[in-house]
């Protein structure tokens, strides 16, 4: 099972020195060139050892953890220094440094994302390209180098009719929350999650929730964000939005902030002018919430338990509609 690791945006993070230094000194050697140490290494790896906020200066450097991994995406769109400290691996990081680079790439409308990876970086070039990046026109000489780049997909958001969302609900809408689960994200479910209690809750919500879903151009099911109306007398002017999840592998395009997007219009557009919702505190789609006019209610500690079974809290979000 993956975790949610928490990720910070820092070029002046205290591990980052000692994670940089790694990255280079692990490359040298596997380039055949050891050194003893970072003082050793070429000029510009040094610099970026002594100093990473000034040779970053303008890009952005995402740190795992207290010190578990690093990568840095340039204001030129281009993917580097990807390091996961070896006591870390296994349980997911570099995927979710990469995705959370990728994702906002996508936000700020970025193009394309390039990056150069070693040929005998087997582990990363699986990542890559399982998460998106194709081979591309090379823009380094360096015998042993491969280009890669990523673009963002071309998902369609539409909303679902009851009939569409009972259709898919055993197939790509029952696999979507069982990568959800898998990859740690708290949706209210405990992982294991079987497909057949999935799909029963898509069943369930059929006619119940409204649903929109991003698709690609095969139809296959990359996302999904349901609404909810309030049925009470007194609550009728809100709903609740639940159930915001993209598979692992489309992560990182803005499919979730174009999912929600498509929810809160249509919950305009149809007389609600009060949105609520709940996530885990601290989970990456904080991000997106605050980033998109979310504002916090307040946390309530042990609210719900994560799919391994572990209680954490979780954080109460509204946002008011233009009426």
């Amino acid at each position: 099972m993956h975790t949610n690791p928490g990720i910070e945006e820092s070029r002046h993070h205290p591990a980052l020195p000692s994670l940089l230094a790694a990255y280079h000194l692990a490359t040298e050697a596997e380039k055949g060139r050891p050194v003893a140490g970072p003082d050793e290494l070429p000029e510009r790896y040094r610099a970026e050892v002594t100093d990473p906020a000034g040779a970053f200066a303008g890009d952005t450097v995402l740190v795992a953890g207290p010190a578990e991994g690093c990568v840095v995406l340039t204001a030129g769109g281009e993917l580097k220094r990807l390091w996961v400290a070896p006591q870390a691996r296994g349980r997911g990081l570099a995927t979710a440094l990469v995705t959370e680079a990728l994702r906002r790439a996508g936000e700020r409308g970025t193009g394309s994302v390039r990056l150069s990876v070693w040929r005998w970086r087997a582990d990363a070039l699986a990542l890559y390209r399982r998460l998106g990046f194709r081979p591309a026109r090379p823009w380094d000489a360096r015998e042993g180098l491969l280009s890669l780049e990523w673009r963002p997909g071309t998902a369609e958001v539409r909303r679902l009719t009851p009939g569409e969302v009972r259709e898919r609900a055993a197939g790509g809408l029952a696999a979507l929350l069982v990568d959800a689960v898998d990859g740690g994200a708290s949706i209210g479910f405990l992982a294991p999650l079987e497909p057949a209690e999935a799909a029963a809750w898509w069943t369930e919500a059929a006619g119940v929730r409204e649903v929109w879903a991003a698709l690609d151009p095969r139809g296959r099911v990359l996302g999904a964000v349901t609404l909810a109306r309030d049925g009470k007398a007194n609550g009728r002017h809100r709903g609740e939005i639940a159930r915001l999840v993209v598979h692992r592998e489309a992560r990182g395009q803005g499919i979730a902030r174009r999912l929600l997007t498509a929810a809160e219009a249509h919950a305009a557009a149809t007389g609600l002018t009060l949105l609520v919702l709940d996530t885990q505190t601290d989970s990456p789609a904080e991000h997106l919430y605050r980033a998109t006019g979310w504002t916090p209610a307040g946390t309530i500690p042990d609210f719900a338990a994560d799919p391994a079974g572990t209680l954490r809290p979780t954080t109460l979000y509204y946002k008011r509609l233009a009426p």
